[in-house]
């Protein structure tokens, strides 16, 4: 198929949007944002002291169901910081998959630490337990209870497997095979706020989750990210290690460790709650959407993605897989030269010039994924 005219112009009814721009993934304002941003501003608690602070991650906890959540300024401060918790420390090996967005490895090199990159399930678009099972066996040992890695001696410190586009990955293997190497793991669910697993929220299976909220996300507090434990002493500790680490006290500035000012804003808080109270209405219209564009790309030689067995995505992004690079590129340059935002995968983080000489496997199914991939206009309005 050459000719891409007719397939924009089902994509765009799908959306009813018969001209103009369609974006990729905009953000929805239609319930309380504005009185509870404007009821903080009103409070005059704007910065990260704020009573929303605390209602978005009571709402968080109760959603994820998880003990603990704490709100950070963005998802790569949480990962960056939940990597800490987990016990990475300069030095280290962190393994996790090639393909994913740079925050992923931005936040384990902020760490100290170097990743891993091994490759996902086609199924899934996450972390293979079977390429993680194969480095540990082929490339690691165990050496008093700690994973080391035989060629450069370096501690395997965490494994951060990533739900691609809201996909759910097989984090349940991942975590009972970690688990008997020793290894933690860190769920990046920076896109799959409101995905399941047997019933069970993403970000909950590991020692740590971390999540998003970033303008293109499912819920947006306009910039800012969540750490997700079940440990209460993790959660308490992220909550002061992302506030500066100030101990309590009426006017007293004592700090008790060297420690980060990763705080959400009220403001951004307010947006978040107003947001949250409408996930599972975004989820439906998503997952609705998903399917209108199953039924389109039935008609096509081309693939369009679901979410593996077992699980519920939240279709974060709707991605459809192209017959090659050529067809991909076509279909790139032609939506976007109609004003429908169609976007690749991102290019795979082992070939980034700042993580070439990074430990990888072969990164076949990553490789096959990225060249034929596209993101298709996912927002939930439609």
């Amino acid at each position: 198929m050459n000719d891409f005219s007719e397939l924009l112009r089902r994509i765009r009814l799908l959306h009813e949007r018969p001209e103009g721009a369609l974006p990729l993934h905009a953000p929805v304002f239609q319930g309380r944002e504005r009185e509870y941003v404007l009821d903080a501003v009103d409070s005059s608690f704007v910065s990260s002291v704020g009573a929303y602070v605390n209602r978005l991650e009571d709402m968080l906890q109760d959603i994820c169901g998880v003990r603990r959540a704490v709100v950070c300024v963005n998802g790569t401060a949480a990962l960056h910081a939940a990597l800490f918790l987990a016990g990475v420390r300069p030095g280290d090996l962190v393994v996790t998959q090639a393909f994913s967005f740079v925050a992923t490895a931005n936040a384990i090199r902020h760490a100290g630490a170097d990743p891993v990159f091994l490759d996902v399930d086609a199924e899934t678009l996450g972390l293979s337990p079977q390429a993680v099972r194969d480095f540990l066996v082929r490339e690691c040992g165990r050496v008093e209870g700690a994973c080391l890695h035989k060629a450069s001696g370096r501690r395997v410190a965490a494994c951060v497997p990533m739900h691609t586009f809201g996909f759910p990955c097989r984090v349940q293997e991942l975590c009972e095979l970690c688990a008997a190497w020793g290894i933690p793991v860190v769920e990046d669910a920076a896109e799959a706020l409101g995905s399941r697993i047997a019933g069970r929220h993403c970000g909950s299976f590991g020692l740590l989750g971390i999540l998003s909220f970033n303008g293109n996300k499912i819920v947006t507090t306009g910039g800012g990210g969540a750490i997700l434990t079940d440990s209460e002493a993790l959660g308490e500790l992220a909550k002061h290690l992302t506030t500066t680490a100030k101990r309590p006290h009426p006017w007293e500035y004592r700090h008790d460790a060297v420690a980060w000012n990763y705080r959400m804003p009220n403001l951004n808080a307010a947006l978040g709650c107003a947001q949250l109270e409408r996930l599972d209405e975004f989820v439906a219209r998503k997952r609705a959407l998903a399917d209108r564009y199953a039924a389109l790309f039935a008609d096509t030689p081309w693939e369009f993605l679901r979410e593996p067995e077992g699980s519920a995505g939240n279709y974060w992004l709707c991605s459809v897989l192209l017959r090659g690079t050529e067809e991909r590129d076509a279909f790139l340059e032609a939506g976007n030269a109609a004003g429908v935002m169609l976007r690749p995968a991102w290019e795979l983080l082992a070939d980034l010039p700042m993580y070439e000489n990074c430990p990888r496997d072969g990164l076949g199914v990553s490789r096959g994924i990225a060249a034929r991939l596209v993101n298709l206009p996912s927002g939930v309005r439609a």
